[in-house]
């Protein structure tokens, strides 16, 4: 990669970042200088080697390997000096959330590829010619996922629910994963986009792939998702919802903490649990804003009815041979009922009774406030009592769908889904009213009627508006995207869908707001809600 002054630089692999997970980060990879063919190889070999240690036991084999190398021989060359370095580095963060993921070999390589084709470094027949077949058809369909979105309107949900469907039913869902994975890198690099694109992809993360992130099991991810999008789309109620939180936030980490600690020591010291249990791991969690925006907005919930702001979740690594698990997490309710005020309303034991998707877990509340008329209110804490077996078999799932995928791809390749839009009536009644608004204010613009928006027109425009000629210029370089110095009806039209789209967003982020403001700014006689004001995150809602 090549620096400002032109120093190449190379990747050191012990910074290679991390999968999304909440629970976890690394930093970003981290560049050190180098300066010649020896380095460069170092480069390679030290990404290779990074994330070949990252595979699972079971895809990491000796093509899985040759296919990794090959890969990164293609992508380092064509990156290094894409976007000043920086589509190296994005290819590689990419790369490592794939490998985090347990994703085999396939798809971590088709994420580097994807990344150079995005940054317009290599063309596909180029990638098939290096990578075969497999990882090429993972890369066509990655491109029709990354695509699905942009047939339909995904602020109506009708349609939204039919782009996730017909991705589910027909590609390839180590496809789904690798966009999933890119789109996530994409929403924290955002910045550097007009505003119209970060609200468009802000949107279809919302409404197509986060909901597919936790179609698939990725929820970690999923979540991710949902507060970036959340952030991009609704600033002012995110900033709402980011206040509440943050002004209760100090009080929850310190109660988390002692909480985790009290709870170690009081598992360690049960005499049934000493049999059966080898070991504990006690996690805290705090809510995502976007989780607690729907509660409060979407459900209608009080502030004081969010129950799992707080959350701990307590794997018990069961001893083999010791009796049922099931048994072990119901000692572990009764010894945390022994510390804290358990509410058995709110009990959930989804191991006697599992999700349909075979989720197995137990679920309690606990009310943290302190003790006595006088003493601090606080929102009750979830606590999720596990396995080990338990909380991986969700990874499991997930590793199995992956692994049965790649294996079902090795032996065929499916015909293509329809493109054709499959919305129902009522959205496509919609469109066809928006498109008649369109074309009568494109037939206004176009004064000699010539099928266009010239420059002259446009300019004409600009200055009854009392803007001048340069803006006009400036309005066809944005809108022109054919480069042939006037506007088609498809150019005016698609941007008079942006504004739409961002009126529509201003206007719903104003309704959450004063939804929120009314909900939250008021500062309860219990002391149980209290918002500070000087902690409004100014960045948040400027732009």
């Amino acid at each position: 990669m090549a620096s400002a002054g032109g120093e190449v630089v190379v990747v050191d692999p012990a910074a290679a970042a991390v999968a999304p997970d909440v629970e976890h980060h690394a930093p970003a990879p981290r560049l050190t200088p180098a300066g010649s063919g020896g380095r460069l190889m170092a480069e390679l070999l030290g990404v290779f080697n990074g994330l070949t240690e990252r595979m699972g036991d079971d895809v990491a084999t000796s093509s899985s390997w040759t296919l990794l190398f090959r890969a990164l021989k293609l992508a380092l060359p064509a990156l290094r000096d894409a976007a000043g370095g920086r589509s190296l580095a994005r290819a590689l963060i990419v790369a490592a959330s794939l490998a985090d993921l347990q994703m085999d070999a396939e798809v971590i390589s088709a994420g580097i590829v994807r990344q150079a084709m995005d940054a317009g470094a290599v063309a596909m027949a180029d990638a098939e010619a290096q990578l075969g077949p497999g990882a090429a058809a993972l890369l066509r369909e990655s491109l029709d996922v990354k695509n699905a979105p942009s047939r339909v309107d995904v602020a109506d949900e009708e349609a939204a629910s039919a782009v996730r469907n017909r991705i589910l039913s027909g590609y390839d869902v180590r496809a789904v994963i690798l966009e999933l994975a890119i789109r996530l890198d994409a929403m924290k690099h955002l910045d550097g986009v007009p505003k119209h694109q970060q609200r468009t992809t802000s949107l279809e993360v919302l409404k197509v792939f986060a909901p597919l992130a936790h179609a698939v099991g990725a929820g970690a991810l999923s979540k991710e998702l949902e507060d970036l999008s959340f952030w991009r789309l609704y600033p002012q109620a995110y900033a709402q919802v980011d206040q509440w939180l943050s002004g209760q936030e100090d009080d929850c980490k310190r109660v988390l903490a002692t909480c985790k600690d009290d709870l170690l020591q009081a598992l360690a010291a049960d005499d049934e649990l000493r049999h059966t249990v080898a070991g504990f791991d006690v996690k805290g969690r705090y809510k995502s804003r976007f989780s607690a925006m729907k509660k409060l907005v979407k459900d209608g919930r009080r502030p004081e009815d969010v129950h799992d702001i707080l959350g701990m979740r307590v794997i018990l690594d069961h001893r083999a041979g010791a009796g049922d698990g099931h048994r072990a997490c119901i000692r572990t309710h009764e010894v945390i009922k022994g510390m804290w005020k358990d509410v058995p309303a709110r009990t959930k034991d989804y191991i006697a009774r599992p999700k349909g998707d075979g989720y197995r877990s137990l679920h309690i509340a606990v009310d943290m406030s302190e003790p006595g008329p006088e003493g601090k209110k606080r929102p009750l804490m979830e606590v999720q009592i596990r396995t080990k077996e338990m909380n991986d078999a969700a990874a499991k799932r997930l590793k199995d769908i992956m692994l049965a995928a790649a294996e079902v791809a090795a032996q065929h390749l499916r015909d293509e889904p329809a493109t054709g839009d499959q919305t129902g009536v009522p959205a496509a009644a919609a469109a066809a009213a928006s498109a008649g608004n369109i074309e009568r204010a494109f037939r206004l613009l176009d004064k000699n009627g010539d099928g266009r928006i010239s420059m002259e027109e446009l300019t004409e425009l600009m200055e009854d508006l009392g803007a001048g000629g340069k803006d006009a210029e400036e309005l066809m370089r944005l809108l022109d995207d054919n480069n042939d110095g006037s506007l088609s009806s498809d150019e005016f039209a698609l941007f008079q869908k942006r504004v739409e789209l961002k009126a529509k967003l201003e206007d719903k982020d104003d309704e959450y707001k004063e939804i929120l403001k009314q909900k939250l700014q008021k500062v309860d006689d219990t002391g149980l809600i209290h918002v500070y004001r000087k902690n409004l995150s100014d960045k948040l809602v400027s732009g």
